[in-house]
């Protein structure tokens, strides 16, 4: 259930989001950044380490089959997926392994992943686990942070996802319940799942298996400015990406947008969207927004459709395009 406690909390302190829907996958070896990097959409062999990087990993159609944050803490990569997708992930790219010096294990019952997300989120952490985190730049500025106090082993990676400051706290699972309490006691409040979707919408960030699937071309979801690299080698699916781009500059048959739906109920996933009597899309998540006083939701529309300010409906009440930011 949506907390306004915890909504607030986030936006004038921090909240805590233990986070048992993400998987991580460990992979290790010499050859393991140009493994991955001959695979993935962003350049992996870039990174050094304390670095991170955003990517995708598509099929040869450009479609994908994942999407994932990818951060190098010195002796291995880190690969943080979708819960689901995990073990099915590090089975794939296991069994694309031939005489590379590369090995994958789904590590997800090992690492526990805890996001603490708002103003004072640096604060702390650094009073609950004494690692300072303030000077760590945005996760794709490529910087993040790895410690080892006397908990154990931490590795810090800063994401605003939320469009709050943020920061993505690894560690051993055994580890969690009491990393989680000395959060707490710093002065952090936990966050609920439907308090995490309002602010992840509000945020226009996708989210893979639910705004994003195995049928969804990064392009049409706008998340090629932080998962593509356009200056690196080959990968799978590039052909299809740099075909759009290209010949067909950029233009997707649909495109991810962000509606606002004031007087609406909150619509379900899969809900239509129309445009007068056309459908040209439909919801993918909504939650009720404070900031925009009515429901708030994600979905695909046609392109023609997308542009901010665009007025469609949605259940028989009108619902606008509505750029992130505004």
């Amino acid at each position: 259930m949506f907390s306004v406690d915890q909504y607030a909390a986030a936006h004038s302190v921090a909240v805590v989001i233990e986070e048992p829907w993400r998987g991580t996958i460990a992979v290790t070896g010499g050859d393991r950044r140009s493994f991955l990097h001959a695979l993935l959409t962003n350049d992996i062999t870039a990174l050094k380490q304390g670095s991170g990087a955003y990517a995708a990993y598509l099929t040869p159609q450009g479609r994908m089959i994942s999407d994932m944050r990818v951060v190098e803490i010195g002796d291995r990569l880190l690969l943080g997926v979708e819960a689901g997708f995990a073990a099915p992930l590090a089975d794939r790219l296991d069994k694309l392994i031939f005489s590379e010096d590369v090995q994958v294990k789904d590590i997800s019952g090992e690492i526990g992943e805890v996001s603490v997300h708002g103003p004072k989120a640096a604060d702390i952490i650094a009073q609950a686990t004494g690692v300072m985190v303030e000077a760590l730049a945005d996760q794709y500025s490529n910087l993040t942070r790895e410690s080892r106090p006397a908990a154990g082993l931490l590795t810090v990676v800063r994401d605003d996802a939320l469009g709050l400051l943020g920061f993505d706290v690894y560690a051993a699972r055994r580890d969690m319940p009491s990393l989680r309490e000395k959060l707490l006691e710093a002065g952090a409040t936990t966050a609920g799942r439907d308090t995490v979707e309002t602010l992840r919408i509000e945020a226009a960030r996708p989210r893979f298996g639910i705004d994003m699937t195995t049928d969804t071309i990064p392009l049409e979801a706008g998340i090629e400015d932080r998962a593509i690299s356009f200056t690196k080698g080959c990968y799978v699916g590039q052909e299809v990406i740099i075909r759009v781009m290209h010949r067909g500059h950029g233009r997707v048959a649909r495109r991810l947008v962000r509606l606002v739906l004031p007087g609406s109920p909150l619509p379900p996933r899969g809900e239509k969207i129309f445009s007068g009597d056309r459908q040209v899309g439909e919801i993918t998540s909504a939650a009720e927004s404070p900031v925009a006083g009515a429901a708030m939701a994600m979905g695909y529309v046609h392109r023609d459709h997308a542009a901010p300010g665009t007025e469609l409906v949605v259940n028989g009440s009108k619902a606008r395009v509505h750029q992130a930011g505004d």
